[in-house]
């Protein structure tokens, strides 16, 4: 089962195990929770505790005992309404705050997983007429898996913004399934053109990309070098297939 949705919705690894326990041995006291997922003790109580304010478990009392059971997966959806109703309500002032900072800066620098996914989430926002990528090879594939590949086309798909890319045969199988995505079209080139990063440009932003072993990515705001890099991707599309 894929748990970084989870972690993506602010569980922790022991909220995760303690409430996927729960889901396949049904109502339980915390004795058995504490067999099924292996944690320790304290760390179970924590769990179920968190899991309780939250909103994801539930209990009844059996004399001092609690036996606790999961709400429905689908409450999940009125789990992130919450979320999202709570940080509607703080982000008024967190634009007030941002209009404060004089922004002078082009290019800025982001630092692992965590931050290609800010790069890539910040790039599907943006108003443009397209999104266009070319080079991410093999390991960039890798690197992040074809499911959040796949999560963040739909999400760019659901904003409307249409995207042209261009891939190496060694990601055909892929980038065959996101060509097939609404307002998606793909072209390849042969292997030998394989990169360890990708460069994706929208509207004035171009993000850079590099999935090694610990991956980085660049974010420039400049609309000159944007449009050289849109040059060179239509290059690029006019050679691939």
């Amino acid at each position: 089962m894929e748990m970084e949705i989870f972690r993506e919705l602010g569980l922790s690894d022991s909220e995760i195990k303690v409430y996927v326990s729960l889901l396949e041995i049904g109502s339980s006291g915390a004795g058995e929770v504490l067999v099924k997922s292996g944690l320790q003790n304290s760390v179970v109580h924590r769990a179920l505790n968190s899991l309780v304010e939250k909103s994801l478990i539930s209990f009844v009392l059996e004399g001092k005992r609690r036996v606790y059971s999961a709400v429905d997966p689908e409450s999940f959806f009125d789990f992130i309404e919450e979320k999202k109703r709570k940080f509607r309500e703080v982000l008024p002032e967190l634009k007030k705050k941002q209009k404060r900072v004089k922004k002078n800066d082009n290019a800025k620098a982001f630092k692992g997983v965590r931050g290609i996914k800010e790069v890539y989430n910040f790039m599907i926002n943006q108003k443009g007429k397209e999104y266009l990528t070319y080079g991410g090879g093999k390991p960039c594939a890798e690197k992040m898996g074809n499911t959040w590949w796949l999560n963040i086309h739909q999400k760019r798909i659901s904003n409307g913004l249409k995207a042209r890319q261009v891939f190496d045969e060694s990601v055909r199988g892929i980038g065959s399934e996101i060509s097939k995505l609404k307002f998606t079209k793909a072209r390849f080139l042969p292997e030998e053109f394989a990169q360890f990063q990708e460069t994706v440009i929208v509207g004035e932003y171009v993000a850079i990309s590099v999935f090694s072993e610990e991956p980085y990515s660049f974010l420039i705001h400049d609309r000159h070098v944007a449009d050289g890099y849109r040059k060179q991707f239509e290059i690029l599309w006019k050679k691939a297939r």
